[in-house]
C-alpha cells in the first residue's frame, strides 16, 4: 500500500513559541510578511502578541485585517490587491480558521491568471499554486488549518461555502502557542473543540483513512477527550489548554492526509446560508450523523471512543459504539450547544432550503467519505433530524 503525508515543513509548538516569530521567518529566509487578521484581533490589541516580535527582529510588515468570520471570494479579492500593492514575500494567517483561510485563498488567487474567480478551485479541482507561502499562527484550538490541505470560502453570488484543496493551500510553517488561547470565551471554545473532535473522527472513520492518518487522528482524541469539558469549565487550566491546542493541529494533520466526510459536508450549507459558526454547525450535526453512520464503521467508532475514554480497551465494539453516542450527545448539553431550532434559525427558511443544502453538501465530495455513503433524501432526513435535536 502506498500512502502520501504532507503537512507544515516546520511546526513549533509550545507555550510562548510566538515570541519566536521573527526567528521562524529569518529560519525560513523570509523577511517582509503581510500580516492577514480579523479586526477583533486588531481593535483588542491581540494582534501585538505578534506584531511586538516581529518589530523586535526589525521585521517590517503590512496587515490585512479585513477578514470575516465565513471568508468570503470578495474579501478574498480584496485581500489579493492588499498583498500586490507592496513587495511582501509571505502571508502570516494570524487568528482563528478564517483568517488563516483567508490568507491560504489569497496566495492561491494570487498564483492564478487574471480574471480567475476563487471557485474556479473548489473541489474537485487541484490548487496546488501558491504566489507566497504561507504561516499560520491559530489563536483557537478547533480548525487544524494551520496543518492542513484546505481552505473554506464562501462564492457570495451562490452562497456556496466552497472546499478548496491542494498543495497551495498547505502552510510553509505553523506556530502552536496555546498561550493565544487563554482569552477565547467558553462558546468559541466549546464550539472550535468540538471542531477538532470532529476533525480526528471524521479522518479515523473516512472512506480515505490511511495507517498515517489514523495514528494522528488516534493521538488528538487521546489529548481532546479528557480535556474538552476542562478548557469549557476552566478557560485558564493551562495544561488542558496545551492539550487541545495540541490535539487541535494533530486533527488537522490527520484529516489533511485522510478527509473529514458527512458531518462537514452537511455542515457548510448551515453555515453559508445561516451563518452559524463552523464549529457550532458541526456540534450540531455531529450526534445525528455518527448515529446514522455508525454501523458501516462500528470498528472505527469504537476504536474512537475508547481513545476518547469513554470506553474500557477490552470493551466489545457494539458497547463502545454505543457509548460513543452517548458522550456526543452529553458533550452537545454539557457545552449547551443549540439546535438549530435553539439557535433562531426560520424553521420555513430551513425546511425550504433543505433541498438546496443537501445538493451543496453532495456537491462538496466530502458526503462520499463518509463511512454510510447518503442520497439527497438521507441528508435532507439527517437535516431535520438535527432541527429536532
Amino acid at each position: 500500500m502506498i500512502t502520501s503525508f504532507v503537512s507544515p515543513r516546520l511546526l513549533m509548538m509550545g507555550g510562548g513559541s510566538i515570541g519566536q516569530a521573527a526567528a521562524v521567518l529569518a529560519q525560513l529566509g523570509l523577511s517582509r510578511p503581510l500580516v492577514v487578521t480579523d479586526p477583533w484581533m486588531v481593535s483588542s490589541g491581540t494582534v501585538e502578541k505578534l506584531l511586538a516580535p516581529l518589530k523586535a527582529g526589525g521585521i517590517a510588515y503590512g496587515i490585512f485585517s479585513d477578514t470575516v468570520p465565513d471568508p468570503t471570494d470578495t474579501v478574498i479579492a480584496s485581500g489579493v490587491t492588499a498583498m500586490q500593492a507592496s513587495d511582501y514575500d509571505c502571508l502570516i494567517g494570524f487568528g482563528g480558521g478564517s483568517p488563516m483561510d483567508t490568507a491560504k485563498a489569497m496566495t492561491i488567487l494570487a498564483a492564478a491568471p487574471a480574471g480567475a474567480k476563487m471557485r474556479d478551485f473548489k473541489v474537485p479541482a487541484q490548487a496546488n499554486k501558491a504566489a507566497l507561502p504561507v504561516i499560520c499562527i491559530p489563536t483557537t484550538a478547533g480548525t487544524g488549518s494551520e496543518a492542513t490541505r484546505f481552505t473554506v470560502i464562501t462564492d457570495t453570488e451562490t452562497d456556496e461555502k466552497m472546499l478548496i484543496a491542494g498543495l497551495g493551500a498547505l502552510p510553509l510553517a505553523a506556530i502552536v502557542d496555546y498561550e493565544l488561547t487563554f482569552s477565547v470565551p467558553p462558546r468559541t471554545t466549546a464550539d472550535t473543540g468540538i471542531d477538532s473532535l470532529t476533525h480526528a473522527l471524521e479522518a479515523l472513520v473516512s472512506r480515505r483513512a490511511n495507517p498515517e492518518s489514523d495514528e494522528y487522528a488516534l493521538r488528538a482524541m487521546r489529548l481532546i477527550g479528557p480535556n474538552l469539558r476542562a478548557v469549557y469549565q476552566d478557560p485558564k487550566n493551562a495544561a488542558a489548554r496545551e492539550a487541545m491546542m495540541k490535539g487541535a493541529t494533530l486533527a488537522g494533520l490527520a484529516f489533511s492526509n485522510s478527509s473529514v466526510a458527512l458531518v462537514h459536508g452537511m455542515s457548510r450549507p448551515i453555515g453559508a446560508h445561516f451563518h452559524v459558526p463552523h464549529g457550532l454547525s458541526n456540534a450540531m450535526l455531529l450526534p445525528a450523523v455518527t448515529a446514522y453512520s455508525l454501523n458501516a464503521a462500528l470498528p472505527r467508532y469504537a476504536e474512537a471512543a475508547r481513545a476518547i475514554g469513554v470506553a474500557g480497551r477490552d470493551e466489545g465494539d457494539q458497547s463502545a459504539g454505543a457509548k460513543l453516542l452517548e458522550e456526543l450527545s452529553a458533550l452537545n448539553r454539557e457545552l449547551a450547544v443549540p439546535t438549530p431550532a435553539a439557535y433562531g434559525i426560520d424553521a420555513a427558511k430551513w425546511d425550504g432550503l433543505l433541498p438546496t443544502m443537501a445538493a451543496q453538501a453532495l456537491g462538496s465530495g466530502s458526503p462520499a467519505n463518509n463511512p454510510a455513503v447518503p442520497d439527497a433524501e438521507a441528508i435532507m432526513a439527517l437535516y431535520r433530524r438535527a432541527w429536532q435535536g
